[in-house]
């Protein structure tokens, strides 16, 4: 027998797009670019780093007229020296662009502005005080890292919003160097902590901490704390079972599952001579007793009519 393989099938729910981006950083994206919005804030979007797509789609889906989004990734091309290739072979073999692409036009009608190459590219190609809000999710090597946020430093409006992943996972001390270095050395003030990321601005964090501290204090699905670190407020935040926001639906969503992966494990039934193929898929699908039952039904429909 010929093996059959399956070219991967597109996400049917955003859920099943492959990554890292927590229920809790869904929600305080969500806030952040909604606090923007009302504030009325307008500005570029920037992710550094995308993976499948994830923050992506999510990030896309806040978008407005007149704004622009551009990300940058490797993918599958070059890594720009020996230690990034290497993480980039451990880590990400499986990235493509295509895979990449395919994602987020299952979300959305078109595609962002897409930078395919290393993250020193960013500046060259996004103009300097043109994004509100910057999402840093490349190299875990702190070289990098510390350029990515030198970038985003000259990249912000006045007041924009940086976020920095996996600042304190333990397998990327790199990040955590840079971004605390950034914090004491470079201006950076935080805004808040989750679980992976680090929110920041090189702008005063007063209000809109204080804003963020009466939202999560409404809340009974957010878990608080608030310490004070060389002379910076530092707020925690943590999930207690929170829901996600509204996300962006796939335009997959509502197409029928194929009747393979249905019907997968089940034993098959031997097709009778002009068998409707509805009839076999009932057959293969439903409990036998409800099988037998319509079975039953049908013969004595059958000896009625005879």
């Amino acid at each position: 027998m010929t093996a059959v393989h399956n070219a991967p099938r597109p996400p049917r729910r955003f859920d099943d797009v492959p990554g890292w981006f927590p229920v809790l950083d869904q929600m305080l994206f969500d806030w952040l670019l909604a606090r923007q919005e009302s504030a009325g804030m307008r500005g570029d979007l920037l992710e550094v780093g995308v993976y499948m797509g994830k923050s992506a789609i999510f990030l896309g889906s806040r978008l407005r007229d007149g704004e622009r989004y551009t990300v940058c990734d490797l993918f599958e091309g070059d890594a720009p020296d020996d230690a990034n290739r290497a993480e980039s072979t451990k880590s990400y073999s499986a990235l493509s662009r295509r895979a990449f692409e395919e994602n987020y036009l299952s979300f959305h009608g078109e595609l962002p502005r897409v930078l395919q190459g290393p993250s020193s590219l960013v500046p060259e190609e996004v103009e300097p005080r043109s994004c509100r809000f910057v999402h840093i999710d490349a190299s875990h090597l702190y070289e990098h890292v510390h350029a990515d946020i030198g970038a985003a430093h000259d990249l912000l409006l006045p007041g924009g919003v940086v976020v920095l992943d996996d600042f304190r996972s333990e397998h990327t001390p790199g990040v955590s160097v840079a971004a605390w270095e950034a914090v004491l050395n470079r201006g950076l003030r935080p805004i808040c902590l989750s679980t992976q990321k680090l929110y920041g601005t090189w702008g005063d964090p007063g209000p809109v901490q204080e804003e963020l501290l009466a939202m999560a204090r409404g809340r009974g699905d957010c878990h608080l704390s608030v310490q004070e670190a060389a002379g910076h407020r530092i707020i925690r935040l943590k999930s207690k079972g929170m829901r996600a926001p509204s996300v962006p639906s796939s335009r997959h969503a509502a197409a029928p599952e194929p009747v393979a992966e249905r019907t997968a494990g089940r034993p098959s039934t031997p097709a009778a001579p002009g068998r409707s193929l509805t009839r076999r898929i009932a057959a293969d699908l439903l409990p036998p007793v409800l099988t037998r039952a319509i079975r039953s039904s049908r013969a004595a429909r059958r000896s009625a009519r005879s």
